[in-house]
């Protein structure tokens, strides 16, 4: 079972509308189980992966995501490009609820999470100073922008931070006084292990909400809240089968497929066997599996 574009559907988000010829597959990856099922169907002509991060139902916290999992799955089954959408706070005023920010840049305050398939006798630095691919960006912007009454921005830091408590307003005042843009809790990690495994990435935050800093934020009551989120779920949808629609036509002239070209330091005659083995998918263009 292959696809070559992978959706990964944050909190809202359990399912890819529109999807045809649909089967589930569960993927065992060297890193243990995927958050869920994939689901994988055919959309605008493209054969697309989706998987709910959380979990159908929502049963994962971000700091209990299997992130080398999902990301390592989605390269076994071939995919080149994934698509993220995430529900994010707003730390701007003029990022508001129902908007849609297509981030550039994150921001990394977590401190319990494994963001690299690397270790174990083997040691490989990515450069990650554009963490997000622009020609996937470039194709979700034009395909927002094609969706009547969607506010959408390019460009802005995306701030992730452990959870699953929300900031303080101290931490939140802070924030905005760095310049970060959203806050969310899951895509830093994602970014990371995909550029590792040389795949395009890029994000649709989804903004439900001002963070605790906004003076109006005691107003804002949790079924507001979803009803932004399913609304802006709705969205992300429409854009997601436009971006689909365009990526078929796009080449991959970005620099992600060559991200570990020169980025493995380790000795080639150093590394063990089982290194290799474990990240074959990833390794294959430049070690013959089972080889030290």
């Amino acid at each position: 079972m292959r696809a070559e574009i992978g959706v990964i559907g944050g909190s809202g988000f359990y399912q890819m509308e529109g999807l045809q010829d649909v089967e589930e597959v569960r993927v065992e990856t060297p890193f243990g189980w995927p958050s869920d099922d994939f689901v994988i169907g055919t959309l605008e002509g493209v054969r697309v992966a989706f998987l709910a991060r959380h979990g159908r139902g929502h049963r994962l916290m971000p700091s209990e995501l299997p992130f080398r999992a999902n990301i390592y799955a989605m390269k076994l089954l071939g995919v080149k490009r994934i698509i993220s959408a995430s529900a994010v706070g707003s730390l701007q005023e003029k990022y508001a609820p129902m908007d849609i920010v297509i981030p550039d840049q994150f921001f990394d305050r977590t401190r319990q999470r494994i963001s690299t398939f690397f270790g174990e006798g083997i040691v490989a630095h990515i450069a990650f100073a554009d963490p997000v691919c622009p020609v996937v960006s470039d194709v979700l912007e034009k395909s927002a922008r094609q969706v009547e009454g969607i506010n959408v921005h390019r460009g802005g830091t995306y701030l992730c931070i452990e959870g699953p408590a929300f900031s303080t307003k101290a931490e939140s005042h802070t924030y905005r006084a760095w310049g970060m843009d959203v806050i969310g809790m899951t895509n830093l990690q994602e970014a990371k292990l995909a550029r590792e495994a040389e795949m395009c990435y890029a994000t649709l935050a989804l903004v439900t909400d001002y963070d605790c800093w906004h003076p109006d934020h005691d107003a804002v009551t949790v079924e507001m809240v979803i009803d932004y989120l399913n609304r802006n779920t709705a969205n992300a949808q429409s854009i997601i089968r436009h971006a689909v629609r365009h990526l078929k036509e796009e080449k991959r002239p970005c620099r992600c497929q060559t991200a570990l070209e020169h980025a493995i330091l380790t000795q080639r005659e150093k590394i063990p066997a089982e290194a290799i083995e474990r990240l074959s998918a990833i390794l294959g263009k430049y070690f013959e599996a089972g080889t030290g």
